[in-house]
């Protein structure tokens, strides 16, 4: 059953970031010669208009072809001639629809379980935060002066700081705002630094509640792969912290049989089970849908972010960048994202089997 749910997910994911190049398409008058869901050999095919329908035997996300989208055209409505503006669009919808899926997820992550506030529900005695004044239910709104929204974003960025830095810290007591400077102690036994707080979630006020803090769960998961990326280019992250499918349904897989083994500690009945198993399910595709979407704004050839590059560079300089030129520097990238996919899957295989 987890693979079905593995292979489901990832489909899901990257089924909607094609759908929105696909709606986006169609906007805009765009011919789309074949829109597929899944990979692989068809198992069904029907037409509709221009365009070509497929369900594919690996449920694998799909894929939306275009007119004109890597190759020369004489077609009016193919991609390469329609306005920068059109073209665009679509360009970003993928990644749009990436958002819109990993709030939608966030919505349903939000109802079902704890929301993620910055209010403290405990002050360690004799912590820093203690000494500072700060107490239970004063809710933290900036760390050196940037705003943050949930707990987690404490513990990310205490991932790039140096623990020993003082940190300023400011924070809501009965609508008064105050600003300490707190300096982590230092804990033997775990051999880590503490604020010396801890964040205490809360259930939902209702619909709206939970849209504001979906959009708050969707922002913290997009900085989160910001600043993995930095980290990783920065040496701070290893390459065994680069995942590729096979990493990521090893590491989806760890999830949904923790949170089996979890519901099964406390006895939940079976509902309650499968209710916690998709939660933890859901909370990981929110941070692979918000990956996939940012991943595919990096300016890199052959990924939407390269293209949007092109056509940015045309909108600036009133002419396109020469179509050779482009399938040139589009095949090196494709080139070199193929090296860095067998990189990435072989470092996949040795962690997995040296874990």
């Amino acid at each position: 059953m987890n693979i079905i749910a593995i292979i489901l997910t990832l489909g899901i994911i990257v089924f909607v970031h094609e759908f929105g190049h696909f709606i986006f398409a169609k906007m805009n008058h765009i011919k789309v010669n074949e829109f597929a869901i899944g990979m692989g050999p068809a198992i069904a095919k029907w037409k509709k208009g221009d365009t070509d329908y497929s369900v594919r035997c690996l449920p694998l996300g799909g894929y939306c072809l275009m007119e004109g989208m890597g190759e020369a055209s004489d077609d009016e409505n193919s991609f390469n001639n329609k306005s920068v503006m059109a073209r665009l669009m679509v360009l970003f919808a993928g990644p749009l629809f990436n958002f819109i899926l990993a709030f939608l997820f966030s919505i349903i992550i939000c109802h079902n379980s704890l929301i993620d506030t910055t209010v403290l529900s405990e002050v360690t005695p004799g912590g820093a935060a203690e000494e500072a004044g700060m107490q239970a239910g004063d809710e933290i709104i900036k760390l050196n002066g940037d705003r943050i929204y949930n707990y987690r974003e404490i513990t990310l960025q205490s991932m790039v700081d140096d623990p020993t830095k003082p940190v300023e810290v400011t924070y809501l007591r009965d609508g008064q705002e105050h600003t300490v400077t707190l300096t982590r102690k230092y804990d033997e036994e775990t051999n880590k630094y503490y604020f010396g707080f801890v964040g205490g979630g809360r259930r939902s006020k209702g619909l709206l509640d939970e849209m504001k803090y979906s959009v708050y769960e969707v922002r913290f998961q997009i900085k989160t792969v910001v600043i993995s990326l930095k980290m990783l280019v920065t040496g701070k992250l290893s390459k065994d912290n680069l995942m590729g499918p096979v990493g990521i349904s090893n590491a989806m897989n760890d999830v949904i049989e923790d949170a089996k083994e979890a519901a099964s500690s406390m006895k939940m009945s079976a509902w309650d089970s499968f209710l916690m198993v998709l939660i933890n399910i859901l909370n990981f595709a929110v941070l692979l849908s918000a990956n996939l979407g940012v991943m595919n704004l990096l300016p890199i050839p052959a990924l939407d972010g390269g293209r949007i590059l092109f056509i940015l560079i045309e909108a600036i300089s009133g002419k396109p960048v020469p179509r050779e030129k482009e399938a040139i520097v589009t095949a090196v990238g494709v080139a070199l994202l193929m090296l860095l996919m067998i990189f990435v899957f072989f470092n996949d295989l040795g962690n997995v089997f040296h874990k």
